[in-house]
């Protein structure tokens, strides 16, 4: 749930305001939503500990448009997308194990059928990397964008943002 409620995207022409922003919206619906993310938040977790929770689809976090230093995307992008929609299929249907990491799990490089790309190998080992001090300012923007809705915001998200904050230290550690 926390990565649904820190989302950060670019503004569109539904938002009010200079487009290609960065802002927090959740799904890209703030634009749309009539009554406090608190509370949207809360619904969800709530339909998620109730009578049907073994049922709720699982949910993946992927970013297609991360970036090397010099600007250029990291994964080809199109159609060579469905080899990562294979991988979470395969994750969904208990075909493939993945690696934990103080923010989720990513797959193992093996799992992720690469064949005919045109990817350096070292671009892989990029693309399925945790930067634990990109990670830390990520954390600390999330706080203060649920910070804006008060105390209205489900504990469980303060938690699980605890959380991975602890797991990323815990990281730089080891």
């Amino acid at each position: 749930m926390l990565v649904g409620a820190g989302m950060a995207s670019e503004t569109t022409a539904a938002a009010v305001g200079q487009m290609g922003v960065v802002r927090r919206d959740s799904m890209a619906m703030k634009p749309f939503a009539g009554y406090n993310f608190a509370d949207y938040w809360d619904h969800w977790l709530k339909l998620g500990s109730g009578p049907r929770a073994s049922k709720l689809p699982k949910i993946f976090h992927v970013n297609w448009f991360r970036q090397d230093r010099n600007g250029r995307f990291l994964w080809p992008g199109f159609g060579e997308n469905l080899r990562v929609l294979r991988w979470i299929a395969d994750r969904c249907e208990g075909k493939v194990p993945a690696v934990e990491t103080p923010i989720g799990v990513v797959p193992r490089k093996q799992d992720l059928d690469i064949s005919g790309l045109d990817m350096d190998p070292s671009t892989l080992d990029v693309l399925l990397s945790i930067d634990s001090d990109a990670w830390r300012q990520e954390v600390d923007a999330i706080g203060k964008h649920l910070a804006e809705f008060g105390n209205r915001v489900p504990s469980q998200l303060h938690d699980e943002l605890k959380g991975v904050a602890r797991r990323l230290e815990g990281a730089n550690a080891a």
